[in-house]
């Protein structure tokens, strides 16, 4: 009866933090999904552009989003600890080296967009095309940086409904900016793959601005001259233990966003049609893990927390429910994407071979999803909470650069087999990763609680 009792309030926190944090990735998700949609009634060549470019754009995203694991990790600790001080500190810490690496990619999308793209496809016409909506995307990166940082402060502070009514507003407006820009509407002129470039800036820019008003609105609520332990200042900085928790991470989103770029240039050397087709289901991708992606980013706050508290026997038992609660939605999902594959495919207007190879990708990706997602909630979440995050480093390396490059390579130019064969077998990666991430897991040597500066 007792247990009962005590998994509805562990229910509830979970919801309150997973569920605004789903329907925010999912929004942002939609972002390249609502430009695929569109680009997509512009032909091959326009989904193959704007697939290469933003997959080369995935790698900042990518990047600053490691930095917010580690803002997230030193931030739900801290706030665990009750250390105000530290809490600021981290975030803003944080926040100046993922505007630093923003600054450092958008000068990269501004003077070397073609020969950036012509890593990835020897079509001129798709390089041309690609080059164009990479030089405006670069743009983005700025305000992306200041919001990834802020919405993990947010969910740190279980506030996470603030950053999805951001969430809401700028993809509202990323629609209908795709709608006039793409094909011309209300007096625009027609831009085509730029104009999608250029919805995605301003949206981008306008999510930022609603959170930063938030931000200073809930800062001033809260400033009412209110003392905590540990609110005073502190000593000096514990850089080596920030540095021990950034650089794993930082190495191992780079290389698995390395390897996903390299997957991408695998696909666009076979041929037009093979990477045309695998853009396409990026949308469904994209929301099948959005949807799942609050449970990771739940996992981190809530046993991140109760490391901050040494309560690492109840750290382990969320840990337990969170990935049951992941492999439960991840396989309803994936039976979802096998039945309304042949559906998706066909809204868009490209030829029937790519709607045909759409199709058969979505289902080899439902049949290896459930192993994404439960890496996801287990590396992405529960390890780096107790900031072990070397661990995970070596466990994407391992599932990245060992099994799935080499896979996907041998699969594409020595067996030459078919586009949606190629994905699956150097998905088989994920396999790998989760068998070896389950044995960390049961060591229970990740769990630790961090020291502050002093």
């Amino acid at each position: 009866m007792r247990d009962r009792k005590e998994k509805h309030p562990f229910f509830a926190s979970v919801c309150r933090l997973a569920v605004p944090v789903a329907l925010q990735s999912i929004l942002q998700s939609s972002f390249s999904a609502v430009d695929q949609i569109m680009i997509g009634q512009l032909g091959d060549v326009s989904v193959a552009a704007v697939g290469i470019a933003g997959k080369f754009a995935s790698i900042f995203s990518v990047v600053a989003s490691a930095v917010g694991t580690v803002a997230g990790i030193m931030i739900s600790q801290y706030i665990g600890q009750k250390n105000r001080f530290e809490v600021r500190r981290s975030f803003l810490l944080n926040l100046f080296l993922s505007l630093g690496m923003a600054v450092l990619f958008s000068g990269l999308c501004l003077f070397f967009p073609e020969r950036i793209m012509g890593l990835y496809t020897k079509d001129s016409g798709v390089r041309r095309a690609a080059a164009g909506y990479l030089f405006i995307i670069g743009g983005s990166f700025l305000p992306l940086a200041g919001a990834t940082l802020l919405s993990v402060l947010f969910r740190c502070m279980e506030k996470a409904r603030l950053p999805l009514y951001a969430s809401i507003a700028a993809a509202l407006l990323n629609t209908a900016l795709n709608y006039l820009l793409i094909f011309g509407k209300a007096g625009f002129p027609p831009m085509g793959e730029r104009g999608a470039a250029a919805a995605t800036l301003l949206s981008q820019g306008m999510n930022f601005l609603l959170m930063l008003f938030m931000f200073f609105r809930l800062r001033g609520a809260e400033a009412a001259g209110q003392t905590e332990k540990g609110s005073r200042r502190g000593g000096s900085f514990r850089w080596k233990q920030y540095m021990a928790m950034l650089l794993p991470v930082l190495i191992c989103e780079f290389l698995w966003s390395l390897g996903e770029n390299v997957y991408t240039a695998i696909y666009g050397h076979m041929r037009t049609e093979a990477s045309a087709a695998m853009i396409l289901t990026g949308p469904i991708q994209g929301l099948m893990i959005g949807a799942l992606c609050g449970l990771s980013q739940a996992a981190g706050v809530i046993v991140g927390k109760r490391l901050g508290n040494k309560d690492y026997k109840g750290a382990y038992a969320a840990s337990k429910r969170l990935l049951l609660y992941g492999l439960s939605g991840s396989l309803l999902l994936s039976v979802l994407i096998i039945l309304t594959s042949r559906l998706y495919a066909g809204i868009y207007q490209v030829g029937d071979s790519v709607k045909l190879l759409t199709a058969q990708i979505l289902i080899a990706y439902a049949l290896v999803a459930p192993f994404k997602v439960l890496n996801m909630i287990l590396g992405g979440g529960i390890i780096r909470s107790g900031g072990r995050t070397k661990y995970v480093m070596f466990i994407d390396i391992i599932g990245t650069w060992i099994f799935g490059v080499p896979l996907g390579l041998f699969a594409a130019f020595t067996l030459k087999l078919e586009v949606p064969y190629v994905y699956f077998i150097l998905s088989l990666e994920e396999c790998v990763r989760f068998g070896i991430s389950v044995l960390v897991f049961r060591k229970k040597r990740w769990m630790q609680s961090l020291k502050p500066s002093g």
